[in-house]
């Protein structure tokens, strides 16, 4: 996805106001930006807690800021500033954290994102988690406040084509419950329930930001007529998207019927391997969608 998002910073955000800080990563995906910006993309360093309070600075004088690093080095290693210099001003900063869950594999927990959502939602940071590369452009319409773009890897069925964006869309219809998933995951999903009987599969909805502000009411009605809620994501259960939708289900008082939960167990074996084993370790890959279905059929 990082290069559908270097090529939406070009097309949308090339104007004099607009600001690129990257931690001395980007190499073969921001070149296109540097040569667009020139004098205002800024390569910072390994300088993590600098570069936001770099980016804060700009923000204040009236510019558009984006800020690109690996996951954790973007809203971890910097959570302090993010928090003093960003979001006490609710300055609209577009912090971008690229590799999203598991995505960087081998090179460790060091370089997982797993918490991230929470983490950035605590402090009432708007989440961006597209789904597909199409979701880029009409998420980064409107960075009015601070802002975190969670880039992962698009997991788009061959052959198929997303529908136009929406952060919740109903990608499969299904009898069988209601299976809701946080970006990427939405794509392996629905190349796991793409060739089920309509009957014997849940619906599909992918969500593309937090908080859960604009949850359909069809949705709702759904779970409120007792359809068996399933929630998958590449996220820790804490503060992710499945507490905050069991959260904001109660608040409109929707109770749930059954719940089941699918999300980042952290590192069951110990070992630590490529995004498609730690998927694999955690229910998060086609093998695990096809067991929650059969979970789901049977709780119905």
């Amino acid at each position: 996805m990082r290069n559908a998002f270097s090529r939406a910073v070009i097309e949308k955000f090339s104007q004099p106001s607009c600001f690129f800080l990257t931690g001395d990563l980007g190499f073969m995906a921001l070149e296109g930006i540097r040569d667009t910006l020139g004098d205002r993309f800024i390569n910072c360093g390994v300088a993590e807690q600098n570069m936001i309070s770099v980016a804060a600075g700009l923000a204040s004088e009236g510019f558009q800021v984006f800020v690109y690093s690996i996951g954790p080095f973007c809203y971890a290693r910097p959570f302090e500033q993010i928090r003093n210099d960003i979001c006490f001003g609710r300055l609209p900063v577009c912090l971008v954290g690229n590799g999203g869950g598991y995505a960087y594999g081998s090179m460790g927990p060091t370089h997982h994102a797993l918490e991230d959502c929470a983490a950035m939602s605590a402090l009432g940071v708007k989440v961006l988690v597209p789904a597909f590369n199409q979701d880029i452009v009409p998420l980064l319409s409107n960075i009015d406040s601070p802002t975190y773009l969670r880039l992962g890897r698009e997991e788009l069925p061959i052959g198929y084509s997303a529908p136009e964006h929406l952060t919740w869309r109903c990608l499969l219809d299904g009898s069988a419950g209601l299976l809701v998933a946080l970006g990427p995951l939405a794509g392996v999903c629905w190349q796991a329930l793409d060739s089920l009987d309509p009957k014997d599969r849940p619906a599909l909805w992918a969500v593309t930001a937090l908080p859960l502000d604009n949850i359909p009411v069809e949705f709702l009605r759904a779970v409120a007529s007792g359809k068996t809620l399933a929630v998958m994501e590449e996220h820790i259960a804490e503060g992710g998207l499945g507490m905050q939708l069991v959260y904001a289900l109660s608040r409109r008082g929707i109770g749930i019927k059954g719940f089941l939960h699918r999300h980042a167990l952290g590192y069951p074996s110990g070992r630590y391997g490529s995004q498609k084993f730690h998927r694999q370790e955690c229910g998060l890959d086609e093998e695990g969608v096809a067991k929650l279905v059969r979970e789901l059929v049977t709780k119905q």
